[in-house]
């Protein structure tokens, strides 16, 4: 009985960082500081624990805390896909504004050939 109630005093202390984590992910809007390895390698974590409770036949409170912590830190998955996205919507906005206000060509920009042809890059730098 000890041994659980240790055990979930651990997950809880780990269970109270991860609303902070999402919360900041999800305001920051930026993947920069976040690992989605990480993110991963901690879900497995959890999903471990979840299924060695069942293997064991342990349905306790603490299998609940696994849950609850498991569901928890999977809400960074679409967090972190979300920040990349507005990270290259942002940095896609960035270069175009960067072709439409200079004289470089589309290469020195972009590093690379445009997708678009010269007739599109020549409508978007006169909107």
């Amino acid at each position: 009985m000890l041994s659980s109630i240790l055990e979930t005093v651990m997950l809880i202390c780990f269970g109270l960082s991860w609303p902070l984590n999402v919360i900041k992910n999800y305001k920051s809007k930026s993947a920069e500081a976040m690992s989605l390895p990480f993110i991963l390698l901690v879900i497995t974590g959890y999903i471990a624990g979840i299924v060695a409770k069942i293997l064991n036949g342990h349905f306790n409170f603490v299998l609940a805390v696994y849950v609850i912590n498991l569901l928890i830190v999977s809400v960074n998955i679409p967090i972190y896909f979300r920040n990349k996205k507005i990270e290259t919507d942002k940095y896609e906005t960035i270069r175009f504004e960067i072709i439409k206000n200079s004289d470089l060509p589309y290469e020195a920009v972009f590093g690379h050939k445009p997708y678009w042809n010269k007739d599109q890059i020549e409508q978007f730098k006169n909107k």
